[in-house]
C-alpha cells in the first residue's frame, strides 16, 4: 500500500492506494501518528479511493486510529471508498463510528 499525506487549512489527508492489509500496519500507524503530532490539525481524512482490498486487520487499524485521534481531539473521516471496500465498511457499521463521504 502506498500512503500520501497532505495538509491544508487544519485538515490532514492520508490518501491510500493498493491493499489495506495486516502487512501495512506499521506504515499506516507511522503515517497517522506523525499527523496526530502535527500542531494545528483538527481533522484527518482517510481517502480510500485508491484502496482495492481491505481486510479485518485494517478495520482494527482504523479503530485504533479513531481512539488515538479522539484523545487528540482530531475528527476522523473516511472518504471515497467504493466497491467491495465500501461494502465491507458498511457491513461493519463503520458509518456509525466515522463520517463517510
Amino acid at each position: 500500500m502506498d500512503i500520501k499525506q497532505n495538509i491544508l487549512d487544519g485538515t490532514a489527508t492520508m490518501s491510500l492506494t493498493g491493499s489495506f492489509i495486516f502487512d501495512t500496519n506499521r506504515a499506516f500507524r507511522d503515517s497517522y501518528e506523525s499527523l496526530l503530532r502535527t500542531s494545528g490539525i483538527r481533522n484527518l481524512e482517510i481517502d480510500l479511493g485508491g484502496v482495492d482490498y481491505i481486510d479485518s486487520s485494517a478495520l482494527g487499524m482504523l479503530l485504533l486510529l479513531k481512539d488515538k485521534a479522539d484523545t487528540c481531539k482530531i475528527a476522523v473521516r473516511l472518504s471515497r471508498s467504493k466497491g467491495a471496500v465500501k461494502e465491507i465498511l458498511e457491513v461493519a457499521s463503520f458509518g456509525r463510528l466515522f463520517p463517510m463521504t
